[in-house]
């Protein structure tokens, strides 16, 4: 699949807390850096995604704010 998102990540997922329509999903991305997304069950359960699994984040945003 190509994409023409250039902030990619692989790491490998490491907890997944599953609710009635939504899910979050921690991927261990290396170096104790975790990184979540929320995705929904059906996304989940299509892309057959559990702990373990390699996955690739895709980060798409206009902005990105930091707070020390």
């Amino acid at each position: 699949m190509k994409i023409s998102a250039r902030n990619q990540l692989t790491g490998k997922v490491v907890d997944i807390k599953e609710g009635a329509v939504n899910a979050k999903v921690v991927v261990d991305l290396g170096n104790d850096k975790l990184i979540s997304s929320i995705i929904s069950m059906d996304a989940l359960n299509e892309l057959e995604i559990k702990i373990g699994s390699e996955v690739t984040t895709v980060i798409k945003a206009s902005s990105v704010m930091l707070m020390a």
